[in-house]
C-alpha cells in the first residue's frame, strides 16, 4: 500500500470511529436529558447509529480484537441507554453509569478529532 492510500485508509477509520462516538454520544445524551426519557426513541438518530456502527465494524473487521471492543463498547452503551430511556428501580445507578461512559465518549471524541486533524494535514 502506498503512503497517500494508507494516509487515505487511516483517515477513512478515523472518521467512521468519529462518527460513530459522536452518534453514540448522541444516543446517550437523549438517555441522560428528561425530555429524552419521556419522548422515546429517535428513528433518524437510530438509523444514523445503526450505519456508522456497521460501517465502522465493517473497517475495523481487519483487527478482530479492536472490532469486537468497539462491538462491545457499542452494545452496552445501547443496554444503558435503553435501560435509561425505560427508567426502572437502579434509575440513579445506570445514569451514572451512563454519565460515566459519556465522559470516556467524550474523550475519544476529542482524540480522534485531533488524530483525524493531523492525518488531513498529512
Amino acid at each position: 500500500m502506498t503512503t497517500h492510500a494508507t494516509v487515505s485508509s487511516h483517515i477513512e477509520t478515523t472518521d467512521a470511529l468519529s462518527r460513530l462516538y459522536l452518534f453514540l454520544a448522541q444516543a446517550m445524551d437523549r438517555g441522560l436529558d428528561e425530555a429524552g426519557r419521556v419522548n422515546g426513541g429517535d428513528s433518524e438518530l437510530d438509523a444514523n447509529l445503526a450505519g456508522a456502527r456497521n460501517a465502522a465494524l465493517e473497517l475495523l473487521s481487519v483487527n478482530r480484537v479492536v472490532r469486537d471492543k468497539v462491538e462491545a463498547e457499542c452494545n452496552r452503551i445501547r443496554s444503558l441507554v435503553e435501560a435509561c430511556l425505560k427508567g426502572g428501580a437502579s434509575h440513579m445507578a445506570l445514569m451514572e453509569a451512563l454519565r460515566t461512559e459519556r465522559a470516556i465518549v467524550k474523550q475519544k471524541i476529542m482524540v480522534l478529532s485531533d488524530l483525524l486533524a493531523v492525518f488531513r494535514a498529512a
